[in-house]
């Protein structure tokens, strides 16, 4: 059987921490930012957890 291999969108998507953990960037943080507060664009800027629900299928895609 082949080996398996990383799918290289998702891998360019997430980022993985010492501790195992998967971190995503926000979403509409490109352009049109005029739209959105302070607040909102101030908070957009971190890096967040991914959903336990969507766990499972990126760990799938990252062969871990």
């Amino acid at each position: 059987m082949p080996k398996a291999k990383t799918d290289k969108t998702t891998a360019k998507r997430f980022k993985i921490t010492g501790t195992g953990k998967l971190l995503k960037l926000h979403v509409n943080t490109g352009h049109l930012k005029i739209k959105q507060s302070s607040r909102t664009k101030r908070r957009k800027g971190h890096e967040e957890l991914i959903a336990k629900g969507n766990l499972k299928r990126v760990n799938r895609l990252l062969n871990r």
